[in-house]
């Protein structure tokens, strides 16, 4: 898939999470418990792929990468327990604090999705130098 197809597959998934976000406002309690499982059975499906695609081309990525990928699903898989921890509680004080801390994490998470962004294209438009220095040296 060329770089832009996988930038245009980026941005169409962040308006996805908007969308899926902004329309959670309105559904019942139910049905957010049920959006927030099937996100999070996508970012474990998500993660395996990852995981997969630099299992697969292993001689190709850099070991960066690996070392990246690990620790980003050591992370992730710590913070979706303390996020199903979190919605165990019963007492309202605990339960309004976790709510705050709650979409604190999802500001961060935004923030730090959004610098993800920003490292993909430069990313990508450093493979495409990388691309073009090449071809130009084969015609030299």
């Amino acid at each position: 898939m060329a770089l832009s197809d996988q930038l245009m597959r980026l941005a169409a998934k962040a308006k996805e999470a908007e969308d899926r976000a902004a329309a959670a406002q309105a559904k019942a309690k139910a049905d957010v418990e049920q959006d927030v499982k099937e996100a999070q059975e996508s970012a474990r499906a998500q993660a395996g792929a990852v995981d997969a695609a630099i299992a697969k081309g292993q001689d190709k990525v850099s070991s960066w990468w690996s070392n990246v990928q690990r620790s980003w699903n050591e992370q992730m898989a710590e913070m979706h327990k303390d996020m199903d921890d979190r919605r165990a509680t019963h007492d309202r004080k605990t339960a309004e604090r976790h709510a705050e801390s709650a979409e604190e994490d999802a500001n961060y998470a935004i923030e730090v999705a959004y610098e993800a962004v920003v490292e993909a294209e430069y990313a990508a438009l450093d493979a495409v130098l990388a691309r073009k220095n090449a071809e130009e040296m084969a015609a030299a």
